[in-house]
């Protein structure tokens, strides 16, 4: 996975999507609903298991069927592939 700086045709297509930049830019935000729990529970233990694979992982929150998701890469101060490509992840399992 490269940490370069991401292509803003694909930021602008994850926002087209439902994601949203955070106010200074550094960090792409979504929230996630869910039928219920137990769905909510499984779509974040497939998610980490590709995040783990990836070696990228996401600062997320779980309450009972939202997921709040933000993502950013800490070592380059901002977005980056790695955060684009999560994201396509998080999209793809959640159907």
């Amino acid at each position: 996975m490269t940490d370069s700086r991401p292509d803003p045709n694909a930021v602008a297509a994850l926002l087209s999507l439902g994601w949203t930049l955070d106010a200074d830019g550094t960090a792409l935000e979504k929230q996630f609903q869910f039928r219920d729990f137990v769905e909510a529970f499984g779509w974040m233990t497939r998610v980490a298991l590709q995040a783990e694979s990836m070696n990228h992982h996401p600062e997320w929150e779980n309450i009972y069927r939202t997921v709040r998701v933000r993502l950013t890469t800490h070592d380059t101060g901002g977005l980056s592939e790695s955060d684009l490509a999560l994201a396509s992840v998080m999209e793809r399992e959640a159907g």
